[in-house]
């Protein structure tokens, strides 16, 4: 294409500045000169970002903190709008952190600066009513998985489905057994990796309900082995402290390394959210389940507008691992649901046929699908509201 893009970036998590410093990359092979202007992290300032704020500044949670850094978040804004009005780039790329970017992103589209945004808000899971928003605040939003783009279709947003970078990254897998023998696990036994979550609130609702099924299947099976990752010294102090009556369960808790922990095992048993992406990706048989607080379960319940809750589920449209959610998550129910992964080869297949059709259908190389939609974005191609299927 060549030519010269001035590039307006808002990243608020090391997650986003690997995702947006990829595509930067590969928007580099389509123009002679890509500038960038905004705010992210380390990553894109090696690209040539001289970011406005730290990044972390950016990375709040919870319900509670964003409303103590209110005052300073609206002031980062005001000041990164007033930045883009008098340096108007070709476009604005927000990365995730929705809350944030979609608002800036409808002040600066109403200026007349075309706007994107890179990674869909989980619309098709809950609060549809921000898709108004959204057809007022963005040009083109970059779809991680195929099913999305259909929703922006149906409310005029034009949308371009990339794939997802980690079915890109999670190729080529290491052997489970040099993964086992790094972690120090036994590798003559049958594994099953137990990961209740990373936060606090997790880990208390699902850890006890986990660690009993642990120990049912391990009274059943003598040569059964668990490995469960800590995400952080906060949780391990945690977990230790649950696993103190437990003396005799045959388990191996490890800090972080949850990817190596999915690796080395034979099956997973683990929450839902975005951890089941990547057990499919890793080819890891597994059963989810979630419980949290009756209050919070009646409210959110209400909310969403999904069947299932895992994402191999929500990418087949099926029933393809189990789901156990709230009243469903019980001890009996769970070892009736992981036994036949650790049992018989033919429940571990018919999960892994499906989970390959999946991985290919999002390994589609993210980084130059975004380029390409970017490109037509800033060219006009496809016109308003029109869907963006980039070549390859």
């Amino acid at each position: 294409m060549g030519g010269a893009l001035r590039l307006g970036l808002v990243v608020g998590e090391a997650s986003g500045d690997i995702l947006a410093s990829r595509v930067v990359r590969a928007l580099r092979q389509h123009y002679d000169e890509v500038t960038l202007q905004g705010m992210g992290g380390p990553l894109l300032e090696a690209e040539g970002l001289n970011s406005l704020f730290p990044m972390e500044r950016l990375a709040v949670m919870g319900f509670v903190e964003p409303v103590k850094r209110l005052p300073e978040l609206l002031s980062m804004r005001a000041e990164l709008y007033r930045h883009f009005s008098e340096q108007p780039p070709d476009l604005f790329l927000g990365v995730d952190s929705p809350d944030f970017n979609l608002r800036l992103e409808l002040k600066l589209r109403a200026q007349g600066i075309r706007t994107a945004h890179l990674v869909s808000p989980s619309v098709w899971a809950w609060r549809r009513g921000r898709l108004k928003k959204i057809s007022r605040a963005v040009d083109l939003m970059l779809c991680l998985f195929p099913f999305e783009t259909a929703i922006y279709e149906e409310h005029g947003v034009r949308a371009a489905f990339v794939g997802h970078p980690l079915a890109d990254e999670l190729r080529d897998l290491p052997a489970a057994g040099a993964v086992r023998e790094r972690l120090g696990l036994p590798g003559e036994r049958r594994i099953l990796a137990i990961l209740p979550g990373s936060r606090g609130g997790e880990v208390r609702m699902l850890a006890p309900l986990f660690l009993e099924t642990a120990t049912r299947l391990a009274s059943a099976d003598n040569n059964l082995h668990f490995v469960l990752p800590a995400a952080n010294a906060e949780r391990r102090a945690e977990l230790q402290s649950m696993l103190s009556a437990y003396p005799g369960l045959p388990l191996t808790l490890i800090d972080g390394q949850s990817r190596e922990a999915m690796l080395a095992a034979d099956a997973v048993l683990l929450a839902s959210g975005t951890a089941t992406l990547e057990a499919m990706l890793l080819r890891r048989p597994m059963v989810v389940a979630y419980r949290m607080a009756s209050l919070s379960w009646a409210l959110v319940s209400r909310m969403v507008t999904t069947e299932f809750a895992g994402l191999p589920n929500i990418l087949a449209g099926r029933a393809v691992v189990p789901e156990l959610i709230q009243d469903d998550a019980t001890v009996s129910g769970l070892v009736d649901a992981i036994n036949p992964l650790l049992q018989d080869p033919r429940a571990r297949e018919a999960q892994l046929a499906v989970f390959d059709d999946l991985h290919e259908s999002l390994a589609l190389g993210y980084a130059e699908r975004c380029a390409r939609a970017i490109a037509g974005a800033t060219s006009g191609t496809g016109g308003p509201g029109a869907a963006v299927a980039p070549d390859g």
